[in-house]
Order: structure tokens, then C-alpha cells, then sequence
């Protein structure tokens, strides 16, 4: 019988191996914020399948009547049943990838969120991020029936009667440093 692998050293020597080459995996892996976009993919197998199992519970689903409720369902998979994680390097992962580990960072999290909320049949769900003194601020939101819902993670689903007061929640005015962007577009805010 062969000698089965110890995973602490596995992991150790994993590590080392990455952070030997930490530089050239972060150069390769750079994306300009203009192709943030690619990251969001509502399409990919295993967020067809989230979203397909959300809109199971809400037999027959209907956008129209089921929409929040579903938002709702996604927001609480993502924000409770994904780790938060933070990598020694900077590394994109993908949907379908945050799924299978069942662990992502901030912006992995809200790029999942994301692609299931277009998943779901809302286009206009998008990631926002904004860059301020303090800390930066990273959520997602949608327009749904006249109203706009913000979903932050930790934080829940809030809904604001208009785009300026949901930015406003969010701290970001004019005079701030933020973009938004889904698998259709990606737009600086100023």
C-alpha cells in the first residue's frame, strides 16, 4: 500500500511553490478594471445550476413576483455558505470557482453574487466598488420594480427609492473614486 500523503507538507510545499512565485503569478493574473466584466459570468455551468436550485424553491418562478425573494436567496448562499478568504497573492477566481471551493475573497463573493442575481433574469445587477480615505467599500445592487437594493456583505439587502441615495449610502458622491461593473459593462463613477 502506498504511503498517502501528508496534506500539512503537501500544503507547505504548495506555498512555498506559489510564493516563489508570487510576482509572476500576480503579472499574469493582472486584469485593467476594464475587464472586470469578464469575471462575471452568469452563464457558467455551476451559477446556471445555483441559480436554477433558487429558483426551484420559488416553483413557479416568475420574475416579476419572485425576483426579490430570489435576490434574497442568493444574497444569504453567498454571505453565509462562502468563506471568506484572503490569498497571499493576488489571484482571480471565477464563479464556478468560489462555488467548487466554497471560499472566496470580497470581490470573488460579490462577483458570484453578481452573476447569479443576471442569472436569475436581472441585467441590471451590478458589483460597485469604491475607493475612499478610510476603507474601501465593495457591494452589489440592482434595480428592481422603480426601486433600487443594495446587497452588502455582512451587512443584508436594503432598498433606496432612487440611484443617488443608494449611492449616498454607500458613500460615494461626486467627488468620489468608484466603478461598476457586470458581464455587459464596466463604468467609472465620478
Amino acid at each position: 500500500m502506498e504511503d498517502q500523503p501528508n496534506l500539512e507538507v503537501l500544503n507547505s510545499i504548495y506555498l512555498d511553490v506559489i510564493m516563489r512565485y508570487k510576482s509572476y503569478i500576480e503579472e499574469q493574473e493582472h486584469l485593467s478594471v476594464s475587464e472586470l466584466p469578464t469575471l462575471v459570468t452568469p452563464k457558467s455551468p455551476m451559477v446556471v445550476l445555483k441559480a436554477g436550485s433558487i429558483k426551484e424553491t420559488l416553483e413557479p418562478y416568475s420574475f416579476d413576483h419572485d425576483f426579490y425573494e430570489a435576490s434574497v436567496r442568493a444574497y444569504e448562499f453567498v454571505n453565509e455558505e462562502i468563506q471568506s478568504i484572503r490569498l497571499p497573492i493576488e489571484f482571480w477566481l471565477y464563479p464556478d470557482d468560489v462555488i467548487k471551493l466554497g471560499a472566496g475573497d470580497a470581490m470573488d463573493k460579490n462577483v458570484l453574487l453578481c452573476s447569479i442575481l443576471v442569472a436569475l433574469g436581472n441585467p441590471s445587477s451590478k458589483v460597485i466598488v469604491s475607493f475612499g480615505d478610510a476603507e474601501n467599500v465593495m457591494a452589489n445592487y440592482y434595480e428592481f420594480k422603480g426601486a433600487f437594493y443594495r446587497l452588502s456583505m455582512g451587512a443584508g439587502v436594503r432598498s433606496y427609492a432612487s440611484k443617488e441615495e443608494l449611492m449616498l449610502s454607500l458613500g460615494i458622491d461626486k467627488d468620489s473614486t468608484a466603478y461598476e461593473f457586470n458581464d455587459q459593462l464596466y463604468l467609472d463613477i465620478n
